[in-house]
């Protein structure tokens, strides 16, 4: 059978973050502003596979009212969620995932950004594809208040 599932996420910016997407620190002067290390694109992939499993959210799994996840790396909360989904039989054959972020440019990282999430998930670079856009000047993101990010991503698992 074959699952798919989607995650979306937003964090504003910050003064005195970092800028952490897909797990790179991009140079910036403000960052995301999160429990964790608010890795926007992370959380959306996070989620995505979360959904395609069945297994809810990433709020439900690692909660910002929980002191363990405060300054997580969001990397691993990846590495965590691979465990979670990969039960039974079930492998993660795809993520598509789009940043939305006015600037920093991202298309310089996106090549590490892949590299990261294939890693995390234990996948080839090949199944993991990241793309960035802006908002043209509009809504939160064109404003440059904040980015988002949506993933998708498909799991395939032994017929029910």
């Amino acid at each position: 059978m074959v699952a798919t599932g989607i995650g979306w996420d937003v964090h504003r910016f910050a003064a005195g973050r970092p800028l952490i997407v897909g797990g790179v620190t991009i140079p910036s002067e403000v960052g995301l502003l999160g429990h964790s290390d608010a890795d926007v694109l992370t959380h959306a992939v996070i989620d995505a596979l979360l959904g395609a499993a069945g297994l809810g959210d990433i709020g439900e799994h690692f909660p910002d009212t929980d002191e363990r996840w405060r300054g997580a790396d969001s990397l691993d909360l990846l590495r965590s969620t691979r465990e979670l989904v990969a039960v039974g039989g079930v492998e993660i054959a795809h993520v598509d995932a789009t940043v939305l972020m006015e600037r920093p440019k991202l298309l310089p990282h996106k090549p590490a950004m892949c590299e990261n999430l294939a890693g995390a998930l234990e996948l080839p670079l090949a199944r993991v594809n990241v793309k960035a856009t802006r908002g043209e000047g509009m809504g939160f993101v064109g404003r440059v208040e904040g980015a988002a990010a949506l993933a998708i991503a498909t799991l395939t698992r032994p017929d029910d």
